[in-house]
């Protein structure tokens, strides 16, 4: 039974404990904005993961004979849909390739800092003691340094790189995983669920396992897709800088920044990557906040199912 064919009588467990992975779909197309966010964003990530195989032309292939082509332009019978670039290089293949860089490194940065971040956050929170003390102190003194400046020192000293930019931003993002999983584990640890888990004699492993992290799922599944949106634009801003992806590689900073020189002449070779950026942090934060809805234990099918008023109107036009 879908949660909307409940009666009007029923109690919010009773709705709650109906609801499928229909009624998810529908709320999600309810809101027309966050519905386009979502196909955005599964584009994005396809176009990202077959590049490959999608991309029309061959992101590094150079050809001065199609310089500054505009979008929608051709040259000897070759339409490039988003024009080229100054190495007459096709700019939808490289805003795909692109797409693969900059959202590997946005998803493997947050995954990363929320493994570290979580599992330190969870032991501290449910231990207590000079372990809590210890990491909340730290945690207050990384975050009270300009992270942008602590990334661009480091990579200075390392080097620039894929691999390197994921170990910065596990570096300097963990911590914000750790206070928010420190703080939800205090607050979840007095509730009777879990009194009652440890009179049973469950081990600590098993409370923290099943009792703790799922329900820590919502409010992190949130900071894990803000996470994203905000490495996007940090990996975006560190390769504008130079400090970030190399050439020959693709990415929308670096993108960006070689186009720059020319914004007079070419405006697509940075309009184009600043609208991708832009669109994909911008679907990211609907996303999540349609997320956070809908993940909430109390609040969550007053978003899946329709309305009092759509639930009589429907009713009344099924009656004979």
């Amino acid at each position: 039974m879908s949660v909307d064919e409940l009666p009007e009588a029923a109690s919010d467990y009773e709705r709650a404990a109906t609801i499928t992975f229909g009624d998810y779909v529908r709320s999600l197309f309810r809101d027309k904005v966050t519905a386009a966010a979502a196909l955005f964003l599964l584009v994005l990530l396809i176009s990202a993961a077959f590049a490959g195989f999608l991309a029309p032309h061959d992101p590094n292939a150079v050809n001065l004979r199609a310089r500054f082509v505009p979008p929608f332009g051709a040259v000897n019978g070759q339409l490039f849909v988003l024009g080229t670039d100054e190495l007459g290089r096709d700019m939808l293949s490289r805003l795909m390739h692109g797409a693969r860089v900059s959202m590997s490194i946005g998803l493997l940065g947050a995954v990363c800092s929320a493994v570290v971040g979580i599992s330190l956050g969870v032991v501290a929170g449910y231990y207590r003691g000079l372990l809590e003390d210890m990491l909340m102190r730290a945690v207050d003194g990384m975050l009270a340094l300009p992270s942008l400046l602590i990334a661009l020192f480091i990579l200075f000293v390392i080097g620039a790189g894929f691999t390197n930019l994921i170990l910065i931003f596990t570096l300097l993002h963990w911590m914000i995983f750790a206070r928010m999983a420190r703080s939800l584990t205090l607050s979840y640890q007095e509730n009777t669920y879990i009194t009652a888990a440890r009179a049973v004699g469950g081990s600590d492993r098993r409370i923290i396992l099943t009792h703790l992290l799922p329900n820590m799922i919502s409010p992190l599944l949130v900071l894990f897709t803000l996470e994203v949106a905000v490495l996007i634009l940090s990996e975006a801003s560190l390769s504008f800088l130079g400090f970030g992806v190399q050439a020959p590689q693709s990415s929308w900073g670096l993108m960006i920044a070689r186009g720059r020189e020319f914004i007079g002449s070419a405006w697509w070779l940075v309009v184009l990557p600043g609208a991708a950026i832009f669109l994909a942090a911008l679907s990211l934060n609907l996303v999540a906040a349609w997320a956070r809805a809908i993940t909430d234990p109390v609040q969550r099918w007053r978003w899946l199912t329709k309305p009092p008023a759509n639930r009589a109107r429907a009713r009344k036009v099924a009656e004979p």
